[in-house]
């Protein structure tokens, strides 16, 4: 997704929480924001919107 190998590294390192969308450290149990355990990593694709 990124433009450069560093960035896509960095963008590995995000998480983001199923319940409330917020980003998070990876390794972490649950999220910062409201302590759900659902995360799921962040997306390296751009997805397209459905017409």
């Amino acid at each position: 997704m990124g433009k450069f190998p560093e960035a896509d590294l960095e963008l590995a390192k995000i998480w983001i929480c199923r319940r409330c969308k917020s980003r998070n450290k990876a390794g972490t149990e649950k999220c910062r924001k409201c302590g759900s355990p659902y995360l799921r990593p962040k997306r390296r694709e751009i997805r397209a919107k459905k017409q």
